[in-house]
């Protein structure tokens, strides 16, 4: 309030609240600034690095044969986690992660690719869920996100939408990355800077993902230094990489050229050897064998021909290509905070959102995106095999056999998605010299039960800051994790964190005090039941971390207790109701409104991917492109949707008309014939076929002019660029039209570009999913 001795009119506004004096000249007046967050001195910089999809072994500490000399270094004078667990997907984690939340009461029960309508599955952060860098920018830290967000519903990604959930708006100054799930690592389909679109029509010679980001993440800490050598930051670094299509630099792929040939079953065993010398299980622990469930068994390598041995060997090397590339941009991180005197008091975190993948299918695939298409018609072999030398480039966005993601997940069982350990049971490492540095007798692991919510609330103790109880005027959700701190300074400390429920999709879990209780979902195992109705599986993990011997049969009582706990926390989490593989297929009735026709005048920035593939999914559409008359010498693309991953293209080159389309990484084209003189109108008409396929039409001016018949239909997240009118932006959809031309901007007179979409046709096959889905769930 103004100080009692300032005489103020009653008519005078705007002074409400001033601390200082107010007269009517400067002379008798005393001015007054609001006080500023003053943090401790010396507080921590925090810097936590998250991998998308790596499983436990992948890195050094965690018996890796794949070289990693930043993060042993890291692990040499930090701490390891040997029992920090995760949920089995990425949105969930990085959800849980931020907000110390479990990931349904944080609305995340699913990844951020569906809108079911149901509490945990808002999918979108809600007002009265704080964030640990909104807790810190309050608290005086700057902060930055790079990479990977994926807390954004994908209907939520285009201009217009609401953006509550994007980095900007939940804490962080700055953010440069991707929001989506996944991304090209040559030819990302849209990269975000803070809360716009970054405007690019063709990267640079060289470019690679992993290297922007790191770059830009070096920047923003050069940056904030050169203008404040004091205010201490959060860097989150949540890297696009392990998630497939795996992709990497040709000289990191060249040092492991051959270190895969002896096999995943050979590499398996040297990482648990490894895994047992470093003391990361104890005495008597016993690897998982193959996995034999069906649609998860892995063969023996020495069963494979020497064909597909030598390209099962070519995927892993570019596997642990990537690895290495991220243990450098670790490194880049680490030099920087060197060079500034700041290494010692940063807290570094790294870890993993969830375990190795089976996304790959059995043989491995040369598109990520092509096992949407094998699940819709199994009988589709278009996708194998294809030219080694392409794998792990640009041209292909290939994944690796299931065989490698349990390989990932040594010494556990299952994979990404499931709640056994080979889906949740990941690395972490915590480096923090100036805070904690283990003493000569303490060898730095705690096999302690950690879980993924406990992240925020440990990073808050060790740094000095209390959580505030209101966000934006309401009561916050308080944190479900409990702070590990004790546990990290301490090897002979208990764990602080005793009980976790466990769900995803149908699969479900509970921990408690060594006892594990698991059950696999009625999709993932080959007996039908219904989804809420589980086989529930019993494991002491003190004694058999490795969940191999099922206890339920000896223990009825133990499994009643841990199965009512389930179900308490089910209900206290918003869990319910469960809805199995079906979560991902519903979506608001308001997207309707995505799949409306659109007019694209030349000049539009190229189309967000969600929004582009609801013009085109699983239906028929038509394309009508309207020219101001084609003259002689006119060339370029008239409209172009999607790059090296799948996708389709109209253009004109030497005069003539041609349409190409690139099926998952195998691409045709039409020569429509010469395009007359004045030519106004050019149509595609898209017409769905049986067996998920496209019979596509072209014509000029209402002829008839080529046509291209039976093409594999792009669904699931193909075409994963949008629509470009006038130019081929950002991953080509066909590479000699791009090494000819570059993006090829059309050069004559385009007036628009437009999209009729016409009726869904979903094949029978995914209906039956569907509706089996919604029979368990009714059950």
């Amino acid at each position: 309030m103004t100080s009692p001795d300032s005489a103020l009119p009653p008519h005078a506004r705007g002074y409400e609240g001033f601390e200082g004096r107010i007269g009517r000249t400067a002379a008798d007046s005393a001015p007054s600034w609001p006080t500023t967050t003053t943090l401790t001195p010396g507080s921590p910089n925090i810097v936590v690095v998250l991998i998308d999809d790596m499983g436990y072994s992948d890195i050094g500490p965690f018996g890796s044969e794949i070289k990693t000399p930043t993060l042993d270094r890291l692990a040499a004078q930090g701490v390891r986690l040997t029992n920090y667990h995760t949920t089995p997907l990425c949105s969930p984690s990085r959800a849980a992660l931020l907000t110390g939340l479990n990931p349904h009461r944080a609305g995340y029960g699913f990844v951020a690719n569906a809108d079911p309508g149901y509490p945990g599955l808002r999918l979108e952060l809600a007002d009265d869920v704080q964030t640990l860098p909104e807790i810190l920018r309050g608290a005086g830290y700057a902060t930055y996100a790079v990479g990977k967000w994926h807390l954004v519903r994908d209907a939520n990604l285009a201009p217009g939408r609401s953006r509550d959930s994007w980095p900007t708006q939940r804490g962080f100054d700055r953010y440069y990355g991707s929001l989506e799930g996944l991304n090209s690592f040559y030819y990302p389909n849209q990269l975000i800077s803070d809360n716009s679109v970054v405007d690019v029509d063709e990267y640079p010679e060289g470019y690679y993902l992993t290297d922007d980001l790191t770059d830009k993440a070096v920047g923003y800490i050069k940056d904030l230094r050169a203008h404040d050598q004091d205010k201490p930051f959060f860097l989150y670094f949540a890297h696009v990489a392990m998630h497939g299509p795996l992709q990497a630099k040709p000289a990191d792929q060249a040092k492991y050229r051959g270190r895969y040939d002896e096999g995943w079953d050979r590499i398996r065993e040297s990482r648990f050897a490894s895994q047992l010398l470093q003391g990361l299980f104890p005495e008597g622990t016993r690897q998982a064998p193959r996995n034999s469930e069906p649609g998860f068994d892995v063969p023996e390598w020495d069963s494979l021909t020497p064909e597909l041995q030598s390209r099962f060997a070519r995927y892993m090397e570019v596997y642990a290509a990537m690895v290495d590339s991220i243990d450098q941009s670790v490194g880049r991180i680490v030099d920087t905070l060197g060079a500034l005197g700041e290494l010692d008091n940063t807290i570094i975190v790294f870890t993993s959102d969830n375990g190795g993948t089976a996304e790959g299918g059995s043989d491995g695939t040369r598109s990520y995106f092509a096992q949407f298409a094998h699940i819709q018609d199994p009988d589709w072999v278009g996708d194998v095999p294809h030219d080694e030398s392409l794998i792990g480039g640009p041209e292909l966005g290939v994944h690796y056999p299931r065989g490698w993601g349990q390989t990932s997940n040594t010494p556990f069982r299952l994979y990404k998605g499931q709640s056994f350990a080979g889906g949740i049971r990941v690395p972490f490492v915590l480096s923090w010299p100036a805070g904690l540095k283990p003493g000569a007798d303490d060898t730095g692991i705690r096999d302690q039960f950690a879980y993924v919510t406990d992240l925020t609330p440990t990073l808050l103790e060790l740094a000095g800051i209390e959580a505030p109880s209101v966000r934006n005027g309401l009561p916050v959700k308080e944190f479900d994790g409990i702070s590990t701190a004790p546990v990290l300074r301490s090897s002979t400390a208990p764990s602080t964190h005793t009980e976790q429920y466990t769900e995803m999709t149908g699969n479900r879990g509970y921990y408690k005090d060594g006892w594990k209780l698991l059950a696999l979902a009625p999709s993932d195992i080959d007996k039908p039941q219904s989804i809420d109705q589980p086989q529930w599986q019993l494991f002491d993990v003190r004694t058999d971390p490795t969940e191999l011997d099922d206890l339920a049969s000896r223990f009825p009582d133990k499994v009643r207790e841990l199965a009512e706990a389930w179900d308490h926390s089910a209900w206290a989490n918003t869990v319910f109701p469960l809805l199995g593989n079906s979560v991902g297929a519903v979506r608001r009735p308001a997207e309707e409104a995505l799949s409306r026709p659109v007019r694209l005048l030349a000049g539009t920035p190229p189309l967000e991917r969600y929004r582009s593939s609801k013009l085109i999914g699983f239906r028929d559409f038509d394309i009508t492109v309207e020219l101001d008359g084609y003259r002689t010498g006119d060339v370029g693309v008239l409209v172009a949707h999607g790059d090296p991953q799948g996708g389709y293209l109209l253009y004109v080159e030497d005069g003539h008309l041609h349409f190409g389309y690139n099926a998952f990484g195998s691409y045709s084209v039409v020569d429509a014939g010469p395009l007359a003189i004045g030519s106004k109108r050019i149509d595609v008409s898209v017409t769905v076929v049986p067996r998920l396929r496209w019979d596509l039409h072209v014509s000029v001016d209402g002829i008839h002019a080529g046509q291209l018949l039976g093409q594999v239909q792009l669904v699931g997240t193909a075409p994963w660029t949008g629509i470009s009118v006038g130019v081929d932006a950002r991953g080509p959809v066909s590479w000699d039209v791009r090494r000819r031309h570059g993006p090829f901007r059309y050069s004559g007179s385009l007036r628009a570009v437009t999209y009729t979409p016409g009726r869904i046709q979903v094949p029978r096959r995914h209906i039956e999913s569907i509706e089996r889905e919604a029979e368990y769930a009714a059950d």
